[in-house]
């Protein structure tokens, strides 16, 4: 797989892939995630989220993380941006705990 992403684009998915993960995309979520990445990059992005299966969204997140090294402050402000998507409509749920720690896991 080919992921020609730009930084911007696989921080979208990440979001993106974290605000969708309990199927309830919320619109404080989709707010949030507006503030970090522009409109043209947040609906490329989230369509291929929605469309990936949970293996491929955590497949293309792993790949990423391989291919490209990111700073541990880019590390560091991306499980910021995780956590306050999950938070921003106030709750987070099961699901969306399990993906954080995953994807802290993963980026870590």
């Amino acid at each position: 797989m080919n992921l020609n992403w730009t930084q911007k684009e696989f921080e979208a998915y990440v979001l993106l892939y974290a605000a969708h993960c309990n199927l309830i995309e919320d619109k404080n979520e989709q707010d949030y995630i507006h503030t970090i990445v522009d409109e043209k990059t947040f609906h490329k992005i989230h369509t291929e989220v929605v469309v990936d299966s949970e293996k491929e969204n955590l497949h293309k997140i792993q790949q990423y993380l391989s291919e490209n090294n990111l700073t541990q402050q880019d590390k560091e402000a991306l499980l910021r941006n995780i956590k306050k998507v999950l938070f921003a409509d106030g709750t987070v749920d099961y699901l969306e705990k399990n993906v954080y720690q995953i994807l802290k896991k993963m980026i870590s």
